[in-house]
């Protein structure tokens, strides 16, 4: 690998563990300065040794929180919504608080993060954001109601961005991964599966 992300500042979400964290040290590794932020500040301590990275309690439920990094950050090449969260069960197991938490998380925290970034962004002339899908957006997922719905509304969010600013110099991007192993999958195992080690 190079250095092809000298000179590129990027602000990842849910960084502390997991994709966050390993795209943390990609780009890291790559040349840009990562600013890395969680709602943990105790889990974030190894990346703040890294050279370039920097890190930032950021709560991405929180609209005050939010704006407060826009303005204290400023300009970013890259925004990387990864913040999320995954609800186990079908409709009938999916109350309302579980429905409202996982849109808040899983998409309202991706709108607002956007929209408190892309100003700068196409004030300076363009820049990327990259949206955590999934592939329960593509396909829905047994006993993954509320995160497929969600991930799929991330989906259309980001296509609908896309097309919006691309004359911008806009980039508007989601991936969608499939199961990772990351802490959060150690913990489901753990929870619905004790006896499969």
């Amino acid at each position: 690998m190079g250095k092809r992300l000298n000179g590129k500042t990027i602000l990842v979400t849910a960084a502390a563990q997991g994709i966050g964290k390993a795209c943390v040290e990609a780009f890291q590794q790559e040349g840009a300065q990562v600013i890395a932020s969680d709602i943990n500040a105790s889990r974030l301590d190894d990346l703040a040794m890294l050279p370039g990275v920097e890190t930032r309690l950021l709560d991405v439920m929180d609209l005050t929180d939010i704006q407060k990094s826009s303005d204290e950050i400023g300009v970013l090449d890259v925004l990387f919504n990864c913040a999320g969260y995954v609800h186990h069960g079908t409709i009938l197991e999916c109350d309302e608080d579980a429905w409202d938490f996982s849109f808040d998380l899983n998409v309202k925290a991706q709108y607002r993060m956007i929209r408190a970034f892309l100003p700068s962004m196409l004030a300076a002339g363009g820049g990327s954001i990259i949206n955590m899908a999934s592939t329960a957006a593509i396909v829905g997922l047994d006993d993954r109601f509320a995160y497929s719905a969600s991930k799929g509304a991330v989906m259309s969010m980001t296509n609908s961005i896309a097309k919006d600013y691309l004359s911008y110099g806009i980039r508007c991007n989601s991936i969608s991964p499939g199961r990772v192993h990351t802490p959060f999958v150690d913990s489901y195992l753990e929870k619905f599966y004790p006896n499969n080690k």
